[in-house]
């Protein structure tokens, strides 16, 4: 939860002190600091790396996201698919840090797993520092700005406009939390789920509980692509495409996915194993439920956030989806109580029935937008530009 949580300063000091280009870098280094200390077998190595790394993350993860937003101009419809391609590489890395940090770490030792993760961090700060020419126009920082119009930027008071775009980011905010509440399961509940109840025997070998986690970033990157492609197409016809209908849609499938989990559940119950078909197709919906929602929320966030607290407001989505993670852990606890097909049932349930609501409101909701998507069109630029006054 503190990674996420940290990503409130680390917007914070990139709007108001360094700019997003800066703040990336310097995240960039401490992590390549934390992940390098945590290869030292020590405890207070062991801590040390720890706070840097929630401390780098907090720096990057906000910044690098609201970078991406700058790379498109205002009616952009590529806006969407460019956060997608952002998520898939996001993925990509996750996919093979399981396969090849784990394998490093279980055989040879985890801190050799740690101190590999460091090196990966530096070729990732070498790329970015060499990949500077291309940013020239993102990420700089207003307040440092010679141009008196982007200085003008960070002292004015919001506008009407402004203020009620912001109103709309909170409100979606809480869908964010309930889905990341949801969401995170994976890693808790449906992982003990996995090893503890699931026949998990295939052509006579039994497979690892832990290769379960790589299935949503194995469907994100086979799945990305389409999906964003989907969204986009039924925008160019005409059909409702906006980000909060896709936030909406997201979560709704996604609960969907734990009806699966209910029906695994069942089986158990009913004949002391579960088959794993249950599982791969609750990790299929919510991955295609995390694609709806995800990569859209960042880019919405990039749209509607006021100039001088585009960073910020993307830290403060980052902290929704850390306190996410606390009421997940929360689930995971009730279910030793209420049991777990119970708390499977009532997510999906939950889920369901509050995507519906909001669907009802969701007119109203995008009427505080003031039209910021309607204009949305298929552009090809030669050069990007910040989003910090394209939007404005």
């Amino acid at each position: 939860m503190m990674v996420y949580v940290m990503s409130i300063p680390g917007g914070i000091i990139a709007d108001k002190l360094l700019g997003q280009k800066k703040s990336v870098l310097v995240g960039g280094v401490l992590l390549l600091f934390g992940h390098s200390i945590l290869a030292v077998e020590q405890m207070w190595a062991f801590y040390t790396g720890l706070a840097l790394i929630v401390c780098g993350v907090g720096m990057l993860k906000p910044n690098i996201s609201t970078m991406v937003g700058g790379l498109y101009k205002k009616g952009d419809i590529s806006r969407d698919k460019g956060f997608t391609i952002f998520y898939i590489g996001i993925n990509v890395g996750a996919f093979l840090s399981s396969l090849i940090v784990g394998y490093v770490g279980e055989v040879y030792g985890w801190h050799y797993g740690f101190g590999l993760a460091g090196i990966g961090m530096g070729l990732g700060i070498l790329q970015y520092v060499l990949g500077q020419k291309y940013l020239t126009h993102v990420g700089n920082f207003l307040g440092a700005s010679q141009n008196e119009e982007e200085k003008a930027l960070m002292n004015k008071p919001l506008t009407k406009i402004e203020k009620d775009r912001v109103v709309v980011l909170l409100i979606s905010f809480l869908l964010v939390i309930v889905f990341w509440g949801a969401f995170e399961q994976a890693g808790g509940l449906m992982n003990i789920y996995t090893m503890e109840k699931t026949n998990r025997i295939l052509f006579g070998w039994q497979v690892p509980a832990s290769w379960f986690q790589s299935l949503n970033a194995m469907f994100i990157i086979f799945l990305g692509t389409s999906v964003a492609l989907f969204w986009a197409n039924r925008k160019l016809k005409g059909k409702v495409s906006t980000s909060l209908f896709k936030m909406i849609i997201g979560l709704i499938i996604m609960g969907t996915g734990f009806f699966f989990m209910t029906g695994a559940t069942a089986q158990f119950e009913a004949t002391g194993t579960s088959a794993m078909y249950w599982l791969v197709l609750a990790y299929l919906f919510h991955t295609v439920g995390e694609l709806c929602l995800s990569p859209v929320a960042l880019s919405f966030i990039t749209k509607l956030s006021p100039a001088k607290y585009g960073s910020i407001m993307m830290g403060v989505y980052f902290a929704m989806t850390g306190f996410g993670s606390k009421l997940a852990g929360l689930l995971g606890e009730w279910s030793e109580s209420l049991g777990e097909y119970t708390i499977f049932t009532g997510i999906a349930v939950f889920c369901v029935v509050l995507g519906m609501l909001v669907l009802l409101v969701r007119k109203k909701l995008e009427v505080l937008t003031h039209g910021v998507e309607d204009e949305e069109t298929d552009m090809h630029y030669e050069e990007a530009e910040g989003f910090e006054l394209a939007d404005n």
